[in-house]
């Protein structure tokens, strides 16, 4: 653990650590803090931010085996399956121009064009904000939103933060884990718990249950499909620490105005819709080196499985042959940016204890500070 300790008084300060100033942000514009029950402190600051024209820089694109085809970034970036618009905007999305021959969806197979990325740099705990205009819906489409554990799945665990199928109204935030992790069934969140003929998926042990997870289901339909896109987006956001694992979704209208600001103070959002509370399941020791994750699947396990209760025509495979069925198959990005928690704590010589865990795995970081004589902190 990294600590400094800073003195009271009508002072203003910048502590620099482990990094170069240009790659470090100031604490007084991209972060909050937020008083605790016993006196000490804790601010979230921006760790990184993924927009613009650097978006895809540290991403790789993942072409390994799977049910759909997932392309290089090269084939991506030639056939416009992924690019940044002049404007900033990131846009990933499925071949909605390819005419496919039928019977061409074998072995769970599907050889329609799209992006899967995952990030280069992986995480352990922070605040993932992401701010999105649209994401992928439509019959025979899976898109999803997550992070994934760096070693052999589910013991490192998976956080599915946006997931859904075809043209579902409502999305479904899910843990996958080794076993020893449940869903708190009393804890105060406004989802609900998936079921599984009428029993709620408590257990989320990816070994057990045909790797259903625990999920909770948002209650909002603005949270997915086309009331969501149709609305203008909005943002999600996860909150990974010691207390637990959260996830809020707000529509373009309702985005808090601490989020707009870059200065995030969960506290104030209210309940989650979905949380996974440490009494049911330890959010350190199951979740371990996580990247963050964006894809589109075509059928698949969840929307192929699905396909025939979910009121789309015909057959998946058959779906797959017309690229007109896939032209609201694309994620719209504003920004995704992640931050970490730094806690202040008073120090017994009325000094100020500012402290930086290693856990977040920071290599920089600038603070902007007006420290005041009555020992309050000016942001």
């Amino acid at each position: 653990m990294l600590e400094r300790t800073l003195r009271f008084g009508s002072v203003a300060f910048f502590l620099l650590l482990n990094a170069p100033l240009g790659q470090a942000s100031l604490l007084d514009k991209r972060a909050s803090a937020l008083q605790t029950a016993n006196g000490s402190s804790f601010v979230w600051t921006l760790e990184d931010n993924y927009s613009g024209k650097s978006f895809f820089d540290t991403f790789d694109f993942f072409t390994g085996d799977d049910p759909t085809h997932y392309t290089t970034k090269d084939f991506a970036f030639a056939n416009g399956l992924a690019y940044v618009q002049d404007d900033g905007i990131v846009v990933m999305k499925g071949d909605n121009t390819t005419q496919l021959a039928s019977g061409v969806y074998r072995n769970r197979h599907a050889a329609r064009n799209v992006v899967r990325i995952s990030s280069q740099k992986q995480y352990n705990t922070g605040l993932f904000i992401l701010d999105l205009n649209r994401a992928p819906w439509g019959c025979g489409v899976w898109p999803a939103w997550w992070t994934l554990g760096g070693g052999q799945w589910p013991y490192t665990g998976e956080i599915d933060i946006i997931e859904g199928v075809h043209d579902n109204e409502h999305n479904q935030v899910t843990w996958h884990t080794g076993p020893n992790c449940s869903l708190t069934e009393t804890a105060n969140f406004t989802g609900s718990i998936v079921t599984t003929n009428g029993q709620p998926n408590l257990v989320c042990d990816g070994n057990a249950d045909g790797n259903a997870g625990c999920g909770v289901t948002e209650w909002s339909r603005a949270s997915y499909g086309p009331t969501f896109d149709a609305q203008g987006g909005g943002v999600f956001a996860m909150k990974w620490d010691d207390t637990g694992i959260s996830v809020w979704s707000f529509y373009r209208q309702a985005v808090p105005t601490d989020v707009v600001s870059g200065q995030p103070s969960p506290d104030s959002w209210g309940p989650p819709v979905a949380v996974l509370e440490p009494a049911g399941c330890d959010p350190i020791a199951n979740f371990v080196n996580h990247s963050i994750v964006f894809d589109i699947t075509f059928c698949g396990d969840w929307a192929g499985n699905s396909y025939a209760t979910s009121g789309c025509p015909g057959t998946c495979p058959d779906r797959l042959i017309d690229p007109a069925n896939f032209v609201n198959a694309s994620w719209s990005i504003n920004t995704l940016k992640v931050y970490s928690r730094v806690t202040l704590q008073p120090a017994t010589n009325g000094a100020l204890k500012i402290v930086v865990r290693d856990m977040f795995g920071w290599s920089s970081l600038l603070f902007g500070l007006s420290v005041l004589a009555s020992g309050w902190i000016s942001l």
